[in-house]
This record gives structure tokens, sequence and C-alpha cells, in this order.
């Protein structure tokens, strides 16, 4: 059974790849700014971290979005639906959860199938 792990800090890996599976860890942007900047941050990250391990977000199956406070849904959703392309949309969690800092807004787990 072969597992990669990438960028692993003795804690976690930022991503593991198993089966033609994509794992990354949780993502968040920068502690500055409102939840739309926030999201813009951490799917940035999302994009650049899924490109290297061979896949992008038409191949996202599932992700699961913890937000600091539920009230910033809509907020995060509109920069979510322009990010996310009609056709591959992957399977969706949003609740509302503490979060490591408490300046963060949002934190976007993912997992993807290699293209």
């Amino acid at each position: 059974m072969n597992v990669q792990r990438y960028e692993g800090n003795g804690r976690m890996s930022k991503a593991v790849v198993h089966n033609g599976i994509i794992y990354l860890c949780g993502q968040v942007g920068n502690t500055e700014g409102d939840i739309k900047k926030q999201t813009s941050e951490t799917l940035e990250k999302v994009d650049n971290l899924l490109e290297q391990h061979g896949s992008d977000k038409n191949h996202i199956l599932s992700t699961v979005i913890h937000l600091k406070d539920i009230g910033l849904f809509s907020e995060m959703n509109e920069v979510w639906d322009n990010w996310v392309q009609d056709g591959a949309e992957p399977a969706r969690t949003c609740v509302e959860a503490k979060l490591a800092s408490e300046k963060l807004l949002v934190e976007v787990t993912v997992i993807a199938a290699v293209k």
C-alpha cells in the first residue's frame, strides 16, 4: 500500500496521496481580513496544493468548511460560488466551529481525485 505524505511537520502533512486520492489538511487564509478575503485566500491555497499534487478544483470529491460563525455562511458562499465551476460541485459540508486562532473565520478541508 503506497501512501505518500507531503510537507509533514511532525504533527500532520499538508497533503497525503493514496490510491489516486489527494487528502488536504485544513487550509486557512491570512488571519487578517473579512470572510470574503479569508475565503479567497484559502481557496487559492487549495488550488495551489491540488496543482502541486496532480489535481484541480474540478476533481474535488468532498469538502468540509468550518466557519467561526455560521452567520458568515452567505458571504463565504459568494466567494465559493464564484470559485466552483458548474458541473464540478463537490459533496460539501459546512459547519460552525471554534477554529485554532481567534482571528480565523474559515477553514476548508478537501478530498480530491488525481487527474
